[in-house]
């Protein structure tokens, strides 16, 4: 008998900072698209790219934790935080599949990264070992080729327009937007006087 492998979706950012059109998104990838879980991979800093706006991985990685707990198919992954960097998806999954054999790694991503997908490095070898979940993304057309059919699906999940850039502006700018981030991350937030004028 084949043993059946855990279906896992990666589903990869900065999640600088985590908010509910992310989870809605993964909730419904695990209910509705058959996947055993969803790993939240939260992408470390760039040394070569540093970027004032982007937080440390680690209160990152807190908010992913503190927004996803009591859903028992989430998990917040510091995976990417022990690669090379700059990481790039395909040594990501290699590294995932290496490590976790008794698992089957599905990359999940939006139309504006498969629009840019061929230049990608190693697209050939992320399609031929994964499976890939295509979400729509306002502005961007979503078609996938016939030949492709069988390793990428487009998935109809429901278009929350919120952006992280959004939610980091509205901060600054003195804004009470507690309805787009889970409430535990909104505490944090307030607490650590996160993406503050001065302190972002």
């Amino acid at each position: 008998m084949e043993k059946t492998h855990l279906k896992t979706g990666i589903f990869g950012g900065t999640f600088n900072p985590v908010h509910i059109g992310h989870l809605a998104l993964a909730n419904y990838l695990c209910e509705y698209e058959d996947l055993d879980e969803v790993w939240f991979l939260v992408t470390p800093q760039n040394p070569f790219k540093k970027d004032i706006r982007l937080l440390d991985d680690r209160i990152r990685l807190e908010m992913v934790k503190t927004a996803i707990d009591g859903y028992p198919r989430f998990r917040a992954s510091d995976f990417e935080f022990s690669l090379p960097r700059p990481s790039y998806t395909v040594d990501t999954l290699r590294n995932l599949s290496d490590t976790y054999p008794e698992r089957e790694f599905i990359l999940i991503i939006g139309a504006d990264n498969w629009e840019k997908f061929s230049l990608w490095k190693s697209p050939e070898e992320i399609l031929r070992k994964h499976r890939i979940l295509v979400y729509p993304r306002s502005g961007y057309s979503l078609h996938i080729p016939d030949a492709m059919s069988k390793q990428v699906k487009a998935v109809q999940t429901p278009l929350l327009e919120i952006s992280s850039t959004f939610i980091r502006k509205s901060i600054a700018e003195g804004k009470d937007i507690r309805y787009f981030v889970h409430p535990a991350v909104y505490r944090i937030i307030l607490e650590k006087r996160l993406y503050q004028v001065n302190n972002e």
